[in-house]
């Protein structure tokens, strides 16, 4: 086997694997997605809805925007006994459903990955604040 075959071969980091998850997200494609996570994975979403697979995200965003990306700025690897927690630090930008563009939308994604497959996701972010200065609801 030749050293780039083998370099290529290397298990992704837990990092890897949560930016490999993310991208495919962003797609979107969530059966890709789901990939890099262990079924049944609880995903914790903004206003804490929970989902067993990222179709649920992803149906939700469809209701908000008519796309959003990330730029993922930063990755924190929190390493520990048996798990590695990470969170994925960034911005959102897109398009809101009725076609105004947005960016800056601050985002915190935090992942527990063990065994190579994310086994826990929680999101925030602050599109929910940013609709309210929409609305004139400011506080």
């Amino acid at each position: 086997m030749s050293i780039t075959a083998q370099a290529d071969a290397r298990p992704l980091s837990d990092a890897e694997i949560v930016e490999a998850y993310l991208t495919a997200s962003m797609i979107p494609d969530p059966d890709a997605a789901a990939a890099y996570m262990k079924p049944g994975t609880v995903i914790t979403f903004t206003g804490g809805r929970e989902f067993d697979h990222p179709r649920g995200p992803t149906g939700f965003n469809a209701k908000r925007y008519r796309w959003v990306k990330k730029r993922m700025d930063r990755f924190d690897v929190c390493p520990g006994t048996g798990e590695t927690v990470v969170y994925s630090v960034g911005t959102l930008y897109g398009e809101w459903i009725d076609g105004t563009p947005f960016e800056g939308n601050r985002y915190v994604d935090r992942f527990v990955v063990k065994g190579g497959k994310i086994v826990k996701m929680d999101v925030w972010n602050d599109s929910a604040e940013r609709i309210l200065v929409q609305r004139g609801i400011e506080g």
